[in-house]
């Protein structure tokens, strides 16, 4: 496979959304990070944080020649498939709640555009992990140091987030 999309709003970008980065990179020659907003979310992070942060994190890998980081407008994400030249969209799961959310969109995705979906089960060691728990936990003061790798948890020290 030639290029694939990892689309998501990564507020904030997770070790379990790295693991599935980096694995994407192995099945695919190039991915493409889109990073979403989400106008009806108030989130920890701004787009240009989270996005910096991300591409930090590609570079402190050696991923920047296979992986590149972009925002994702307000648009359909099979149109923003079309404009990179992306065949397929990578999703992690971590349940079988996932799927259920993930399915319907991955077959209106492959209706419109043809474009499809590649399921990847999340490492269990970061089944637990998920963006939404993560700013949870941070809001009401615990520790999510475990949870994030270093330029994830820069961003919400110079972003006033870190408890």
């Amino acid at each position: 496979m030639r290029t694939v999309v990892l689309p998501g709003s990564f507020d904030p970008y997770t070790l379990g959304h790295h693991d599935l980065t980096r694995r994407a990179a192995a099945v695919a020659e190039r991915v493409v990070i889109a990073v979403t907003h989400n106008p009806s979310k108030k989130g920890l992070l701004d787009v240009e944080a989270r996005t910096r942060a991300i591409t930090a994190c590609i570079a402190n890998e050696g991923l920047d020649s296979a992986v590149e980081v972009r925002t994702l407008g307000s648009g359909l994400l099979v149109d923003f498939c079309r404009e990179v030249g992306a065949g397929a969209v990578v999703r992690g799961l971590r349940s079988q709640l996932d799927l259920a959310y993930e399915e319907p969109m991955a077959r209106m995705n492959r209706h419109l555009a043809g474009v499809d979906t590649i399921f990847l089960l999340t490492d269990s060691r970061y089944a637990h992990i998920s963006s939404s728990l993560v700013r949870e936990v941070h809001k009401l003061g615990g520790d999510v140091t475990d949870m994030l790798p270093a330029p994830s948890l820069d961003a919400l020290a110079a972003a006033g987030n870190v408890s």
